[in-house]
């Protein structure tokens, strides 16, 4: 009696412990299935884009990652448990993902997506987890971020919180399918598309009013995810993002340098289902902001701009710019070429591109540089190609390509 007696309060105890440490010491061992979908929501997060800064250590962290404010480096997400998230409970991830927390209590700063993390469900949260577990542990410690002064103070973050953090997952929409829906939780909140698509107020929070209508991200302009005209994606139909999102390339344009990486890393590898979803919800948002009004630019600058467009552009994208779609971008009706803040324009004339390759779309093409061109000739032929063929965008000046030309 007595030992069945001790038998039952251990039992009690023990279910006890379980109460109050459920997070660390009690949850069940993740499934196969489990594991297998957190492996692609951390792909649909584009997890590995910011978390690895060398390829022979995936998610190891230590990546710079450039802000207005200075610079911060990515976390460890593998399961070391010194330098990772080896020792990190349910409890942690929960805080850390929907409240910006880390498990020692320091504040983390938004370059870290957590306004939009806070968005995602405990179950995909403890699946990412559950993924993330199963890598194997590498020993990297972050460097320190290098924030301009006060930043550099993580206190601050408490009132920027109070300010611009609005924790609390996505509620579905009942009067939406389930389709938009799963496009909506995967823009908004997952796939963090606000984080490089929406302008950022002086603080670096985004501007709400302004959602999707395009922002600066390490020197490029994210273009325009709405619905506008010229330099968003009104001509765009669902089926043109989906395969922009699989392949890099439309009918339309070419992934840049930094949406390249998301193609490769992220997007190309998620299911048709989840791509066709982001897809019906981004055609689904109206016109934001509405697009300045152009005028036109100076005959004499437009001459100019189409003198050296003979000479250097022509053999790839022809003389009426209709290019060779999915090999060489067409740039009449462009929605990137457009955008108000010629910011990617000019990195590519200055820079050159390359276009990315995935399974769907394994042929390769290329732009060359010229950074041979003064400002000047950059300035005119970018004006006019962002003005031909019924484009119409505001002209570029040699003080913004002098600016772009810069080293970072």
């Amino acid at each position: 009696m007595r030992r069945r007696r001790r038998t039952t309060c251990a039992i009690l105890a023990s279910v006890l412990l379980c109460s109050a440490f459920a997070a660390r010491e009690c949850t069940a061992a993740p499934t196969d299935d489990m594991v297998a979908r957190g492996k692609a929501l951390a792909i649909a997060g584009d997890c590995a884009s910011c978390h690895t800064a060398d390829p022979a250590k995936p998610f190891a962290g230590g990546k710079e990652i450039d802000t207005p404010f200075g610079a911060v480096f990515s976390p460890n997400l593998t399961p070391d448990s010194d330098t990772g998230i080896g020792g990190w409970s349910d409890g942690d991830c929960l805080r850390a993902l929907r409240m910006g927390v880390s498990p020692s209590g320091a504040h983390y700063y938004p370059a870290f997506p957590y306004p939009y993390f806070t968005k995602l469900i405990r179950d995909d949260i403890l699946a990412i987890r559950a993924y993330l577990a199963t890598l194997a542990p590498v020993s990297n410690k972050a460097p320190p971020p290098e924030l301009r002064w006060p930043l550099n103070y993580r206190g601050l973050m408490r009132a920027w919180k109070a300010l611009f953090f609005t924790p609390g997952i996505i509620q579905p929409d009942q009067s939406k399918t389930a389709e938009w829906n799963r496009g909506r939780y995967l823009v908004e909140a997952l796939a963090h598309c606000g984080a490089c698509h929406t302008p950022k107020n002086a603080f670096g929070a985004g501007k709400r009013d302004q959602a999707f209508g395009g922002s600066m991200v390490q020197g490029m302009f994210a273009p325009r995810l709405d619905g506008a005209e010229r330099s968003g994606l009104k001509s765009w139909s669902a089926s043109d993002i989906a395969e922009y999102l699989q392949s890099g390339r439309n009918g339309h344009s070419h992934a840049g340098p930094l949406m390249s990486e998301v193609v490769v890393n992220s997007t190309s590898k998620m299911s048709d289902a989840d791509v066709r979803a982001i897809a019906v919800y981004l055609k689904s948002l109206p016109a934001g902001a509405s697009e300045p009004q152009v005028a036109p630019p100076a005959p004499a600058q437009m001459s100019d701009g189409e003198r050296i467009y003979r000479g250097a552009c022509v053999a790839c994208h022809e003389l009426d710019g209709s290019g060779s779609p999915r090999i060489y971008p067409p740039l009449p009706g462009n929605a990137n070429l457009q955008s108000a803040n010629p910011a990617s324009t000019l990195r590519i004339i200055l820079d050159g591109a390359q276009t990315v390759t995935t399974p769907r779309a394994p042929n390769a093409g290329s732009m060359p540089a010229y950074p041979k061109l003064t400002d000047q000739e950059v300035a005119d032929v970018a004006t006019y190609i962002r003005n031909s063929w019924g484009n119409a965008a505001p002209a570029v000046t040699a003080v913004e390509v002098a600016k772009a030309r810069a080293p970072k």
